[in-house]
């Protein structure tokens, strides 16, 4: 995990990307704004995907615990 991970909720991260895109997109940046935010837009994006990836893992891992069976057959 990144140490930037900790410090932004995936909401957080998701919420400056799309601002980032939306101000990439309205254009009207020098070269190095535009070069600035891109670096960052990319940054956020591996932040969200370590967030998903992370969700991916926790949800298999459920559903596997779910469909073996526990010690006395009981379904929980």
């Amino acid at each position: 995990m990144t140490e930037e991970k900790s410090e932004l909720s995936y909401e957080q991260a998701r919420d400056e990307l799309t601002d980032v895109v939306r101000r990439l997109e309205a254009g009207g940046l020098t070269l190095e704004e535009s070069l600035t935010l891109w670096q960052r837009g990319e940054k956020l994006a591996g932040i969200c995907e370590e967030w998903l990836e992370g969700a991916r893992a926790r949800l298999a891992a459920a559903m596997a615990e779910r469909a073996e069976p526990n010690a006395e057959g009981a379904p929980f």
